[in-house]
């Protein structure tokens, strides 16, 4: 393989003097998807804080394309080329489906530029063509998560993290966002997943990391992890 475009190394994060992560190491190569498993409070969403630098607390290596990005404001990164839908879905309950996915394009260089995007992301979500004039908070649950997609991709980043897309969506809308999800990643974007329904993350990912109390403990290939006993009894219900 190539030089990862993501690599955290030795991560430690704190919120005040409580440790949360511990020496946390991770690889993303291009093209990939790799999915990040493991129950509420392993330490999931703060290592994605981490990385696109919205959790401050930390020592450690984090490198986005070889560059050292452990002290870059959140917005850098978005011109650098990485983007997150976080898992409260970070989009505007009182702007537009349009709005949001503009406000979404705020790094675009002009107006055809943000033109070019949106045909691009109606062209790959044609339920938010159909929802462009509707006010977010009037989408079904399923249809804000495409929206916050939308949001993410729109400046077609090279690397976008989802921290827990298929949260509170009924099991006929996460196949559906799996699907999208699949979808970016052919279209070239690699993907940073965390999931709780490990069932399908590990049916989408290439390789898979499991944390546990703040500490990475299992990793290899999704083939590898959903043949481990260990696995199958903590999250496939085997």
């Amino acid at each position: 393989m190539n030089e990862p475009i993501l690599q955290v190394q030795r991560l430690d994060a704190f919120y005040g003097d409580l440790q949360i992560l511990w020496g946390i190491d991770l690889e993303v190569f291009h093209r990939e998807v790799v999915a990040i498993i493991g129950a509420n409070g392993a330490g999931k969403t703060t290592l994605l804080r981490s990385v696109v630098g919205l959790h401050r607390q930390r020592l450690g290596f984090i490198r986005f394309q070889g560059q050292e990005i452990i002290h870059l404001p959140p917005h850098r990164l978005i011109h650098l080329g990485m983007a997150e839908v976080p898992d409260e879905r970070g989009i505007f309950p009182e702007l537009t489906v349009e709005k949001n996915l503009i406000a979404g394009a705020f790094s675009l260089k002009d107006n055809k530029a943000v033109r070019t995007a949106l045909a691009w992301i109606y062209e790959m979500f044609p339920i938010l063509r159909e929802r462009r004039r509707f006010l977010a908070r009037s989408l079904s649950g399923g249809e804000q998560q495409m929206l916050a997609l939308g949001k993410g991709m729109i400046t077609r980043p090279k690397l976008l993290l989802l921290d827990e897309p298929s949260s509170g969506l009924a099991p006929v809308m996460v196949l559906r966002l799996m699907e999208h999800i699949w979808k970016i990643h052919k279209e070239g974007t690699t993907v940073l997943l965390v999931e709780q329904n490990v069932h399908h993350a590990l049916r989408i990912a290439n390789r898979a990391y499991v944390m546990e109390n703040g500490r990475m403990s299992i990793t290899g290939s999704t083939v590898e992890l959903a043949r481990n006993d260990r696995v199958k009894r903590a999250y496939l219900g085997k």
